[in-house]
C-alpha cells in the first residue's frame, strides 16, 4: 500500500470587502456608469471570497478552481487599490492550519491589515487542497497517476512560492504554518510524492529495471531531504501534524531505497553479477525490516518484504549450488543513478483557466498616482502661464492708472465725468458694489472655521487611538506585537500638517485682501453712488479744449487701443491654455507594461513641453509687445502733459480720477480673490472630509485589530500554567521492558525535543484495600491487619499500559485534562484505583471471613455496591490510526 501525505486547510474569518472598497471607488471616481460598474465588481469580489473561503471545500478540481480564481483576482486587484494600514485598511484574520488549539484558548491565529497576507494564505489553501485532491486519486489508472503528479507539483510550487515571498509580503513574523521553514518542508514533501507517482507509473508500465531503480533512488533522496528539513528545524516537531508525518517520511525513504536496490539487483542478475544481486537484496531486506519494526503502524511493507524475501532466497540458492559468486559488502557496491522527472510548478498568475479580471477597466494605482502627479504638474504649468499674463495685465493697468489714462484724454472739458469712469462705476454697481465684497469677506471666517474643525477632529481621532495603543503597549510590553500607532500615523500626520500649513497661508492671503479692500474702500463706495453725486465729488478744472484735435492725443488713443487689444488677446490665450487636454493614462500603462515601472517625471515633462511649448512662446511675445507699447505710451503722455495747462484744480481733479480708476481695478481684483478664496475653502472642505474618512477608517480598523489582539492575549494568558511544572516519575511514562516482552525499536530515527507541558499535581498514594474482607463498625482500622484475613495485595510495581512507549502529542496517550480536574488523568486508566475508574461502581471491601461452618462470605450490605474484582490490563492495541485528515492510504 502507498501512503501519501496531505495538508489541512487554513480557516479564515469573514471580512466585508464591499463597504471599504465601495467607499474608495465613490471617493476616487466620479458618479456615472464607470463608478457603478466598479461597485458591482466589488460585490462580485466579495461573493468570490465567500465561495472560496466561507464554506467547506470538496476535494475536487472545481473547488481548487474557485480558490485559484480568487487568488488570481487578488493579484489583479492589488495594484489597483491602495491596500495598506494607513490608506485602504482591510484586516484579514487566519488561523494556523496545524495548531488545533486547547480546551480553553482556541487555535493560534493572526490578523493583519495586508493584502499580501491574504494572498499568502489563499495560496497556502490552494496548495493544501491540491495535495488533498492528489491523495484522493486512483493510482491504478493512468489518469489518476497523471492527475496526482500534476497536483503534487502544483502544491510544491505554491509552497515554494510562499517560502520566497512570505516575509516580504507580511513585514512581520508569520504564524508557523506559513513560515519559510514550514512551507519549505512541505514543498519538499510534495515534490517527493510527485516523484513517487512517477515511480509507480514506471512500475505499472513495466519499464526497464535500470530506469525504475533511478526513479526510486531519486524519490528516496527527495524523502531524505524532506526528513532532514523536519529534523533540523526546532519549530516543526512541536506540531502534532509533523510528529505524525516524520515517521512516514523516514519509512518512505527506506522503502524507496529498498525498491531501488530490488530493481538494481534484477539488473545485476541480468549482467550475471550474482554476488551483487544478493548484496543488494540483503540491503533491501534490512531496509524493509527497519520499516516493519519501527513504522509498521504508519506504512505496510508486507508485499514488498515478501517479494524481496522470495528473490533473496532464490538468489542465494542459485549462488550456493551453481555460481558460487562472492557477495560484496554494501559499501563496495556501485552507487545507483538518479533520475528526477518532477519540477515544482512555477506560480505565475493567472493560475485559473477561467479567470477574468473583474476590474479590467480600472487602471493600476501606479498609473493613478502618476496621473495625479501629472495633473499637479499640468496645473502648475497652466497657473504659471496664466499668472504671468495676469501680472502683466495688472502692471499695465497700474501704469495707465498712474498716468490717469484713458480718463485724461476723455476729460478735456474739465467739468464732466470721463466716459471710462462712468463705465467703471456702472460695472461695479452691476457686480453688487460694496455689499457683495463685504458678504464674501464675512463668509471667509466661517469657511475657515469649518475646515479647521474638520482637521482638528481628524487629528484628534488619531491622537486618541495612539494614546490607547501606547497604554496597552506599556501594559503588555512585548506581547503587544502590532505596528505602533505613532509609526503608522506618520504619513497621515504629515498630510494633516500640510493641510494646516495651507490654512495658515490662506489666512495670511485673506488678511492681505482685507487690507487692500480697506485701502480702496472709500473710492469704491464713491463709484457706487449715483452719477450726480459722483460728478459733484470730482473737482472741476479749467477746460483744455484746445488739445482735442492735437496729434499727441490721437497717438495716445491709438496706443491705448493697441494695449486693449493685447489684453483681449491674453484673455483668449488664457482660455486656450486652460482648455488643453491630453490623456496620459495610455502612456503610463504602456510604460508600466514594458518596463514594469513608470518614469513619471520624464514622461510628464515631455508631454507638457509638447502641449504648452507654443503657448509659452505666445505668452512671452505678448509680454514683449506690452512692454514696447507702455514705453511709447509713457513718452506720449509726457508730451501730452506739457501741452496741458497745469494748475492746482487740474492736479486735484486728475488725482481723484486716478484714484477712481485704481479703485475699479482693485475692486475687480479683490472680488476675484475673494471668489477664489471661497472656492478654495469649499474645495478644501471636500478634501478634508475625505481625509477625515480616511482617519476614521484606519482608526476603526485599528480598534478592530486591537480587540482581536486583546482577545488572543486573554486566551494565551488563560492557557499559561498557573503552577510550576514538575518531573513525572519515569515508570509512569516509559514502562521498563521485561525479558518476555522486549522493548521495540523507537518509532523515529532522530531525537525529538521534549514538549514541555503543564503536569498534574503529584499523584496521591492509592488507598489501602483488602480484597477479601470488609470493614464494619467496631472492626479494627483499615491500616491494621485483621486476624484470619490474608495480607493486603501490593499495588502493581509499574503502570500497566501498552508495551510500547508513549509519544508526545499522540492522541491515545496525550497529557490532556478533562473538564473536571482529575489528578489521575495523566496516568491512564490502567493503574487507577478501582473506585476511580470510569464506568465502574465504587469498591466496597468484603466483610470479615465467615465463621467455620457458615459457608461462603455473606453478601453485600443493603444500599452498597456489589463486590468488584480488579480488572485485568487491557491488551495493547495492534493498530494505530494515522491522522485520517492528513494521511491517506491508497
Amino acid at each position: 500500500m502507498a501512503t501519501f501525505i496531505s495538508v489541512p486547510l487554513k480557516k479564515s474569518s469573514e471580512v466585508d470587502l464591499v463597504k471599504p472598497l465601495s467607499k474608495f471607488v465613490t471617493a476616487t471616481y466620479p458618479a456615472g456608469e464607470e463608478q457603478a460598474e466598479y461597485i458591482r465588481s466589488v460585490e462580485e469580489l466579495n461573493k468570490l471570497r465567500k465561495n472560496a473561503l466561507g464554506r467547506p471545500l470538496d476535494k475536487h478540481e472545481s473547488s481548487l478552481e474557485i480558490l485559484l480564481r480568487y487568488y488570481d483576482q487578488l493579484c489583479a486587484v492589488e495594484p489597483k487599490f491602495p491596500f495598506s494600514e494607513n490608506q485602504l485598511c482591510l484586516t484579514f484574520t487566519w488561523k494556523d492550519a496545524f495548531d488545533k488549539g486547547s480546551l480553553f484558548g482556541g487555535s493560534v491565529k493572526l490578523a493583519l491589515a495586508s493584502l499580501g497576507y491574504e494572498k499568502t494564505c489563499v495560496l497556502f489553501n490552494g496548495a493544501a487542497l491540491a495535495s488533498q485532491i492528489a491523495s484522493e486519486q486512483n493510482l491504478d489508472s493512468d489518469e489518476g497517476l497523471k492527475a496526482a503528479a500534476k497536483y503534487y507539483q502544483l502544491a510544491s510550487g505554491a509552497f515554494g512560492h510562499i517560502k520566497d515571498t512570505v516575509l516580504s509580503a507580511l513585514n512581520r513574523e508569520p504564524t508557523m504554518d506559513v513560515s519559510p521553514e514550514t512551507v519549505g518542508t512541505l514543498s519538499l514533501i510534495m515534490l517527493a510524492q510527485a516523484q513517487e507517482v512517477f515511480f509507480l507509473k514506471a512500475t505499472s508500465d513495466k519499464m526497464k529495471d535500470a530506469i525504475i531503480a533511478k526513479l526510486a533512488n531519486q524519490t528516496a533522496d527527495f524523502y531524505g531531504d524532506a526528513f532532514k528539513q523536519c529534523q533540523y528545524k526546532e519549530n516543526l516537531p512541536k506540531y502534532f501534524y509533523f510528529q505524525e508525518v516524520l515517521p512516514v517520511l523516514a519509512a518512505k525513504h527506506c522503502i524507496m531505497q529498498a525498491n531501488a536496490e530490488l530493481h538494481q539487483s534484477l539488473l545485476a542478475k541480468q549482467k550475471k553479477r550474482f554476488g551483487e544481486e544478493i548484496a543488494r537484496l540483503q540491503h533491501a531486506t534490512e531496509l524493509v525490516k527497519t520499516v516493519a519494526s519501527r513504522y509498521d503502524e504508519y506504512v505496510s511493507v508486507k508485499d514488498l518484504s515478501d517479494k524481496i524475501s522470495r528473490a533473496l532466497t532464490a538468489a542465494k540458492k542459485d549462488n550456493d549450488f551453481i555460481y558460487h559468486d562472492r557477495v560484496p559488502e554494501v559499501k563496495d557496491l556501485e552507487h545507483i543513478g538518479k533520475a528526477a522527472l518532477v519540477k515544482a510548478t512555477a506560480i505565475t498568475p493567472p493560475l485559473s483557466a477561467k479567470f477574468t479580471d473583474l476590474f479590467e477597466k480600472m487602471v493600476p494605482m501606479a498609473v493613478q498616482q502618476s496621473m495625479s502627479v501629472y495633473s499637479q504638474r499640468k496645473a502648475e504649468t497652466v497657473n504659471r502661464l496664466v499668472g504671468t499674463m495676469r501680472e502683466a495685465t495688472n502692471l499695465c493697468n497700474g501704469v495707465l492708472a498712474s498716468l490717469n489714462l484713458p480718463a485724461a484724454l476723455e476729460d478735456l472739458s474739465g467739468d464732466s465725468i470721463p466716459q471710462s469712469i462712468v463705465e467703471k462705476a456702472r460695472a461695479i454697481v452691476q457686480q453688487g458694489g460694496l455689499q457683495s465684497i463685504e458678504q464674501l469677506i464675512r463668509d471667509l471666517p466661517e469657511l475657515l472655521t469649518r475646515n479647521r474643525e474638520i482637521l482638528d477632529e481628524s487629528l484628534k481621532m488619531l491622537s486618541d487611538e495612539e494614546s490607547t495603543d501606547s497604554e496597552l503597549r506599556s501594559k503588555f510590553s512585548q506581547r503587544w506585537n502590532r505596528t505602533p500607532s505613532g509609526d503608522l500615523y506618520k504619513p497621515l500626520r504629515a498630510e494633516g500638517g500640510n493641510f494646516r500649513s495651507v490654512l495658515d497661508k490662506a489666512v495670511q492671503a485673506d488678511q492681505v485682501v482685507k487690507e487692500r479692500y480697506n485701502t480702496h474702500c472709500e473710492m469704491i463706495a464713491l463709484l457706487c453712488k449715483p452719477e450726480a453725486e459722483l460728478t459733484a465729488a470730482i473737482p472741476s478744472a479749467n477746460p483744455v479744449k484746445t488739445l482735442q484735435g492735437s496729434e499727441v492725443v490721437s497717438v495716445l488713443r491709438s496706443q491705448l487701443a493697441r494695449l486693449e487689444e493685447v489684453k483681449k488677446e491674453r484673455e483668449r490665450l488664457e482660455a486656450e491654455i486652460k482648455g488643453v487636454t491630453f490623456d496620459m493614462s495610455s502612456s503610463f500603462l504602456t510604460a508600466l507594461a514594458q518596463d514594469g515601472a513608470i518614469n513619471e517625471e520624464a514622461l510628464s515633462m515631455s508631454q507638457l513641453d509638447q502641449s504648452y511649448g507654443s503657448y509659452s512662446q505666445r505668452v512671452q511675445a505678448s509680454l514683449r509687445s506690452q512692454e514696447e507699447l507702455l514705453g511709447k505710451v509713457q513718452t506720449s503722455h509726457q508730451e501730452f502733459s506739457k501741452l496741458k495747462q497745469s494748475n492746482s484744480e487740474a492736479n486735484d481733479r486728475e488725482e481723484v480720477l486716478k484714484k477712481l480708476a485704481s479703485a475699479h481695478d482693485s475692486y475687480v481684483e479683490i472680488t476675484s480673490n475673494l471668489k477664489e478664496g471661497t472656492k478654495f475653502y469649499n474645495d478644501l472642505t471636500e478634501i478634508l472630509l475625505k481625509f477625515q474618512n480616511k482617519c476614521s477608517d484606519i482608526v476603526f480598523a485599528r480598534k478592530t485589530e486591537r480587540d482581536e489582539l486583546l482577545k488572543d492575549l486573554q486566551q494565551s494568558i488563560a492557557r499559561e500554567p498557573s503552577a510550576p511544572s514538575f518531573n513525572v516519575p519515569a515508570y509512569q511514562t516509559n514502562p521498563a521492558p521485561t525479558a518476555a516482552d522486549p522493548a521495540p525499536a523507537p518509532r523515529t530515527v532522530f531525537p525529538q525535543q521534549p514538549q514541555v507541558k503543564a503536569q498534574p499535581p503529584q499523584r496521591p498514594p492509592p488507598p489501602a484495600f483488602t480484597p477479601q474482607a470488609a470493614s464494619a463498625p467496631g472492626n479494627p482500622p483499615d491500616n491494621q491487619p485483621q486476624p484470619g484475613n490474608p495480607p493486603p495485595m501490593a499495588p502493581p510495581s509499574q503502570a500497566q499500559g501498552p508495551p510500547y512507549p508513549t509519544y508526545q502529542g499522540y492522541p491515545g496517550y496525550a497529557y490532556q485534562m478533562p473538564m473536571g480536574y482529575n489528578p489521575y488523568a495523566a496516568f491512564g486508566q490502567y493503574n487507577m484505583p478501582p473506585a476511580m475508574q470510569p464506568n465502574m461502581q465504587p469498591y466496597v471491601p468484603y466483610q470479615q471471613a465467615p465463621a467455620p461452618g457458615q459457608g461462603g462470605f455473606p453478601g453485600p450490605p443493603p444500599h452498597t455496591a456489589a463486590p468488584l474484582h480488579l480488572p485485568t490490563a487491557a491488551p495493547a492495541p495492534t493498530t494505530s490510526t494515522i491522522l485520517p485528515t492528513t494521511i491517506t492510504t491508497v
